[in-house]
């Protein structure tokens, strides 16, 4: 396979985008590997929905597409991982911004809807805004449902999210499930209505809920800069 097996016909740098990356699955195949290299079987886990004939026909295809390749780890038992090309990295900023405008439209988890580690991580890196968090030194240990956590450290701009806990974290956030956390950062609910509601529940103070808030937020799209005039 040389290329995408359906064009749009059209000479557009979009087309060929979607072409290379747009169809079903594609994206959050590359999603799963932008925090690092995986084996099928970690894929297959993080989309628990994809049939296995799907994925494995949309690794092939980005593979073709030079978005991804495959390597043998001999570390690995199971040695063989997939993981972004260079080519492929340069999505990174792309799934970051396009998960942002995504974000704003959600509202409650559905029954049955998959929230995973990874989900969780780029979540956050998704919607942090580095310019509020000048000069900030910050760690938060964040707990969701189903013993899932992570760790965000702010360091003057910088933003390190890992998973697992974190012994110096200035404030523990426990979740609910009612997706309460994405309520505050949303500017539904204020912090303090998330933790009197007993939606959120802390480890710490409630001025370092607030700093989160202004930190990691779903901000509305600014309006666009004068010299490109899109409509």
């Amino acid at each position: 396979m040389t290329g995408p097996a359906r064009t749009y016909g059209q000479f557009c740098g979009l087309a060929r985008a979607l072409e290379l990356v747009g169809e079903r699955w594609a994206l959050l195949v590359v999603r799963d590997l932008v925090l690092g290299p995986k084996r099928y079987p970690e894929l297959k886990a993080g989309l628990p929905r994809i049939p296995p004939s799907i994925l494995s026909a949309r690794l092939n295809e980005l593979e073709a597409a030079g978005v991804l390749r495959r390597r043998v780890r001999p570390d690995l038992d199971a040695g063989l991982v997939y993981e972004l090309t260079e080519y492929g990295s340069e999505l990174d900023q792309v799934l970051l911004d396009l998960g942002l405008w995504g974000a704003r439209s959600l509202s409650r988890p559905a029954a049955g809807d998959v929230f995973t580690l990874d989900t969780a991580i780029l979540s956050l890196y998704t919607a942090f805004r580095s310019e509020a968090a000048a000069g900030v030194q910050v760690g938060y240990e964040i707990e969701y449902p189903g013993e899932l956590v992570v760790h965000a450290m702010v360091d003057d701009g910088a933003l390190k999210v890992s998973e697992g806990h974190h012994p110096g974290a200035d404030l523990v956030i426990r979740c609910g499930r009612d997706a309460a956390l994405l309520d505050v950062i949303s500017g539904r609910v204020s912090p303090a209505e998330a933790v009197r509601s007993g939606r959120l529940a802390l480890e710490g103070d409630l001025g370092d809920l607030e700093l989160f808030a202004r930190l990691f937020r779903l901000a509305s799209a600014p309006e666009p800069e004068a010299g490109i005039v899109l409509r």
